[in-house]
Formats: structure tokens, C-alpha cells, sequence
């Protein structure tokens, strides 16, 4: 057989955890044809001596959905072996919408995913009202392959309007309308459903997303939709508390027979002993056969913010109306000192406020940099150090700095991942799902793109928490089973030929840096990756050495009852 591509003495590792082994891999017509030793001409050979192939990654949580429209990349993602990315999280997505709806469910995702309003404004090229509408749209001219999950808070706009925002309860006749919508977004391909329990999710304009607001009932009764299609995902945003207390993940698995992923399991800076009650938890939800995962991020959560755009202090009730105003009115309140009393008695002394809201960590909140030279020897130094040496109150000194600088100083937070011996057995657990990479969201506060290359040049080559064949699988075959895209995830004959070609000695995230490359000229920050050398889509190379070939060949993933129509 002459193949379309040979790649030839590679280190293959298969995504299915086994024994890697020294050999070949042929893709022809977009599939994998073959692996082993092989012979055959072929119209491209890569000799891939001393690096490894896998099956190409899959970053199953991230917010491409408006970035898609303008970069089909969804840069920086393929840069770091991303062959597959998932979006529609969190209950936030840009479908079903109406003309004069758009610019609100932008502003949920601006807000929320602190991705600049500027460039969903000027970026993102509307033309589709539906779903499925959406999902042909994006599906031309794409770099990596997309799935796409249906937002419930993008569905519950389109069906109440204005009162999904106002109103908990919808009516009978809303709710009906609101699971044909997602019976056509399935039908049409959707892998599944997203929703959101954060009750600090508000949009630019100040009001808690439609999702946020929901009854709980009302997730359960559109769970029930997966079970009538018999197909799809569902992933449910800043849920765990609900889990733990409620079980309402798997009320909705049990009403959908479907697995539900959840956020998040993490070593918390406030509740550093919580993670172990409840991976306890989830492993005896899911030996009782309810299928329920809490997801990992291999990456610590570093919030890097200012006042002007910080999100860390939403759940406050004093803060929260705060936070989503204006500039004018920050700098007002923050210089009030009857107004500091209130935020200090949430944010240091904890009154009404308990650690899974907000840390009180002021110790892992430290100065970033700064806008005037004379506060430069506070750079890396904590709030609560900065308090200490200047003899004030921990709120006045970081409030004091902050409007001294016009609130642009940048402050950076350690709040989840921070202890490494924690998050060595979350991500070796088999009842979490590890990646949430977040990436295309928080631009303006970290870049989320590379959760791959760290995962497996940090934790796997310097940690050695498990082997390389496991750490693979992990990444590949275990979230494309989640997901129910059967044909990725492993190199078998067939399947499709997303894979990634990397050196294992040196795979790593690369330091950050801004980049004025949005939509308009907005900033955000990227990291790119180190020791990957070819990202392959469907049998194309999209990235060679650090750079896009030209080729668009990645594709909308679609679900089995839409694959079998």
C-alpha cells in the first residue's frame, strides 16, 4: 500500500497504557492504517528516531467557542499536541442566538472567562441563530478538531429571554421547549450538555447567568434528554459542593445514563484536607455504578489580576456588586474606610464567608509588578508580608497599593493545586478525568493552553508520578471514551490520525508572555510549548516546528447518534 504518510522509528505510545514500543505508524486518507514495523512508499516519511508518537491530545474544558470564529487554531492549543478541543462549558455558549441576544451571551463569556468584550465585539462572525446552524459554521476551515457541548444558560436565554436572568422557575411549557432545543442540538451533533451551579457567575452587565439562577430540578428534567438519544456528556461548572452535599451530579447521571464530569477536585489553599474526602466520595459513587467525575487540572490554578478586572472576590456578597461595577465606583468604595470595614471583615476575618468562597490565603496573594518604579521592591513579596512590614491591615495595604498605582497593579493568587503530593494522587486516581485546561478563557489573567506539555514534561518526566504510556492515556483515550468520540484516542487501524509527534526529554510549557494578538489589538497571555514537533490532524501536519503548515484540516466532532444517522 503506498500511505499518505509514514512516520517512521518512533517511540510509539498508543494511548491505551500499555508498554510503548519501537516502530512505524501509516495514515492514509486520514486514518490510521497500520503501526509496527512497515514497509511501503508513502508521499511523506518522518523519521521520528529518538522522539515518541501518540495519539493527539484531547483538552476536553475550554472556551474556544467565539475564538473559533476568527481563529480556527484556537491558538495556542495545537502548539502543545492539541488535536481535539471541547467548548460550550460552564453552561456558556454563543448557540441557539438570536440577532439581539448576541451581544448579552457575549457578555456572559466576557465576563466570566475574562476574554476581552472588545474582541468578541469586533471578532466573532455571527451568522447562525440555531445550533446546529452553529456547529455548520464553525465546521469549515477548521485547524484542530471541535466539540462542541450546548450551554444551558444560552438555552434558557433563547427560550425566557430577560427572565432567564430574573426567574428560577420556568414553566412547564419552557422547559419543553427547552429540551426539543437540545434534542435538535443533539441530533444536529452535539457531544452533550453543560451547565453551571457558581453562584459568582455574572455577566458584563452585573446579573447572575440564566444557568446560575435554575432550580435544581430543572437540570435533572434536561439530563433526562441524554437518556431519550442515548448519547452525549455532561459537564456541570462549580458543582462539587453540590455533589458533595446534594448528590445532583448524580442525579442528573442517574436521569441521563450518562457520565457527568464535574468541577473540580483540587488541593485548596483554604480546605488543604477536603480533596481527600471527596475523591473518597467519587470512588464510592462510582463503584455503586453512578457514573460521576470529578475533573483534575494538572496545572496550579495562578490568577494573575488587578482590581480593574479581578473575579477572585465575586462570591463575596460586599464585594460581588463591587466588582461588577464600574471603575469609577471600585475607586469610590474601595477609598471609603466604612466601606474597607465591610470588605475586610469577608476577605480577612471570614464573617459570613467560608473557605470554599474565598480562601483569606493572603499570605498566596503576592505583587506581580507593578506601574511605579518606587513599589518595584514589593514585586513577589505577599499582601500579608507587604501588611506586616508597613504596620497596616492586611486590606488596607493591598487597597492602598492597588489605588496608589490607579488599580494597576498585578497581584497573583495561589488558590487550587498548590501542594504536589495531593495532586500526585488526584491525577493518578482512575475516578478523576484529568485536564480542564480552561484554555481560551482568563486570557487577561493566565494562559491556559498548555495543561499537555506541563502535565507531561512537569509531572511526568521531573515527577515520575506514573509512566509515560498511563500519563498518555490519561490525555487521550480516557477523555475521548468520556466524550463518546470512539474514533480518536488511540493509534489503531481506523481510527482517525490525530497524533502528536514529541521528544519526551524535553516536552515542557514555555514562559509567559503577552501577546497583542486578539481581535482589535487586545492583549492576552500565551505559553508555548517545548519539545512538540508535529501536531497531525486527520492525517495533515498543522504544526511543524513551532509553526502553522497553512493546512486547515480538523473538523466538528460529532456525537455516535448523529455519526449513525
Amino acid at each position: 500500500m503506498a500511505y499518505d504518510l509514514l512516520i517512521r522509528n518512533a517511540r510509539v505510545i498508543d494511548g491505551s497504557g500499555m508498554p510503548s514500543f519501537h516502530g512505524d505508524v501509516a495514515v492514509k486518507d486520514g486514518k490510521i492504517v497500520e503501526s509496527g514495523k512497515l514497509q511501503g512508499p508513502a508521499k511523506r516519511t518522518i523519521d521520528a528516531e529518538g522522539r515518541a508518537v501518540a495519539p493527539g491530545f484531547i483538552d476536553n474544558h475550554c472556551h474556544y467557542d467565539a475564538q473559533v470564529t476568527w481563529d480556527p487554531l484556537c491558538t495556542y492549543a495545537p502548539h502543545h499536541g492539541i488535536t481535539t478541543v471541547v467548548f460550550g462549558n460552564c453552561s456558556l455558549a454563543l448557540a441557539p442566538a438570536r440577532p439581539e441576544d448576541r451581544s448579552v451571551l457575549a457578555g456572559m463569556l466576557a465576563r466570566v472567562e475574562a476574554i476581552p468584550m472588545e474582541a468578541l465585539e469586533q471578532g466573532t462572525r455571527w451568522s447562525w441563530t440555531t445550533i446546529p446552524e452553529y456547529l455548520d459554521a464553525i465546521d469549515q476551515g477548521l485547524g484542530v478538531n471541535a466539540g462542541v457541548l450546548i450551554g444551558h444558560s444560552a438555552v434558557r436565554r433563547w427560550v425566557m429571554g430577560e427572565d432567564s436572568q430574573d426567574r428560577s422557575e420556568a414553566t412547564p411549557q419552557e422547559l419543553e421547549e427547552m429540551k426539543a432545543i437540545i434534542r435538535d442540538g443533539m441530533a444536529a451533533g452535539a457531544l452533550g450538555l453543560s451547565f453551571n451551579r457558581n453562584p459568582g457567575h455574572y455577566d458584563i452587565r452585573g446579573k447572575l447567568l440564566p444557568a446560575c439562577i435554575a432550580p435544581h430540578e430543572e437540570l435533572v428534567e434536561l439530563s433526562s434528554v441524554l437518556s431519550e438519544v442515548g448519547t452525549g456528556v455532561i459537564e456541570s461548572g462549580a458543582s462539587a459542593p453540590f455533589e458533595l452535599r446534594e448528590g445532583l451530579m448524580s442525579r442528573m447521571a442517574e436521569a441521563s445514563g450518562r457520565p457527568v464530569l464535574y468541577l473540580q477536585i483540587a488541593w485548596r489553599a483554604g480546605a488543604p484536607e477536603q480533596w481527600k474526602d471527596h475523591l473518597a466520595f467519587a470512588e464510592d459513587r462510582i463503584n455503586q455504578g453512578i457514573r460521576v467525575y470529578p475533573m483534575v487540572n494538572p496545572r496550579p490554578s495562578i490568577n494573575t489580576f488587578t482590581l480593574r478586572n479581578a473575579q477572585l472576590f465575586d462570591r463575596m456578597p460586599s464585594w460581588a456588586p463591587i466588582m461588577t461595577g464600574s471603575i469609577e465606583g471600585k475607586l469610590k468604595a474601595f477609598r471609603d474606610p466604612e466601606v474597607r470595614k465591610v470588605l475586610s471583615a469577608e476577605a480577612v476575618e471570614g464573617v459570613g464567608v467560608n473557605y470554599d468562597i474565598f480562601s483569606r490565603r493572603w499570605d498566596l496573594i503576592s505583587v506581580h509588578d507593578t506601574t511605579l518604579e518606587k513599589n518595584r521592591p514589593l514585586i513577589g513579596k505577599s499582601v500579608a508580608q507587604i501588611a506586616q512590614e508597613q504596620g497596616k491591615g492586611i486590606l488596607d495595604a493591598f487597597l492602598d497599593l492597588s489605588l496608589e498605582e490607579d488599580m494597576g497593579t498585578e497581584f497573583e493568587a495561589i488558590q487550587l493545586g498548590g501542594d504536589e503530593a495531593s495532586m500526585a494522587e488526584l491525577l493518578n486516581s482512575p475516578y478523576t478525568v484529568v485536564g480542564l485546561s480552561d484554555a481560551g478563557a482568563h486570557l487577561v489573567f493566565e494562559a491556559n493552553d498548555g495543561f499537555s506539555t506541563y502535565f507531561l514534561g512537569h509531572w511526568i518526566r521531573e515527577k515520575k508520578i506514573m509512566s509515560l504510556e498511563k500519563a498518555v492515556r490519561r490525555i487521550t483515550f480516557d477523555s475521548a471514551s468520556m466524550f463518546g468520540m470512539h474514533d480518536r484516542g488511540l493509534i489503531r487501524p481506523g481510527m482517525n490520525a490525530d497524533l502528536v509527534i514529541f521528544d519526551p526529554d524535553t516536552i515542557a510549557l514555555g514562559p509567559e508572555e503577552k501577546v497583542a494578538d486578539l481581535p482589535g489589538g487586545a492583549v492576552r497571555l500565551r505559553r508555548l510549548a517545548k519539545g512538540v514537533d508535529y501536531t497531525i490532524v486527520n492525517g495533515e501536519v498543522l504544526i511543524e516546528g513551532g509553526n502553522h503548515t497553512g493546512a486547515l484540516p480538523g473538523k466538528v466532532a460529532r456525537n455516535t447518534m448523529y455519526a449513525h444517522a
